[in-house]
């Protein structure tokens, strides 16, 4: 029996919406605190994503899954703590919201007839 996958969708969801708090805080290109939040965060969501079943994520073919999980891996391991601030921003920018929006098709179901998601 394989653990129920909603608890991680459900957790991805939490780090996504505290990284939004985390921004409203102020600039994490600026503020090594606000930074190092963000990159906690974006640590737990990745390590998330990786406990989702792949046959909800191939349904969501737009969302880069390898690279999420990649990322995660260079955020754990990048002992020396050199990750560049504005790629970090770049990606919150540019993946948070069509992984939030997927996530969340995942959990109510709203997978296309064609087994394709919205993402």
């Amino acid at each position: 029996m394989s653990k129920p996958w909603q608890p991680y969708a459900l957790h991805i969801l939490d780090a996504i919406a505290k990284i939004r708090r985390i921004q409203a805080r102020g600039d994490l290109t600026r503020d090594e605190v606000l930074y190092d939040a963000a990159l906690r965060n974006l640590q737990t969501l990745s390590e998330a994503t990786q406990l989702l079943p792949d046959d909800k994520k191939v349904a969501f073919p737009a969302i880069p899954w390898r690279e999420i999980s990649d990322f995660r891996n260079i955020l754990v391991h990048n002992y020396l703590g050199d990750i560049d601030a504005l790629t970090v921003m770049t990606v919150i920018e540019k993946y948070l919201q069509p992984l939030e929006s997927s996530v969340q098709a995942m959990l109510t179901g709203e997978i296309g007839k064609s087994g394709r998601g919205n993402g």
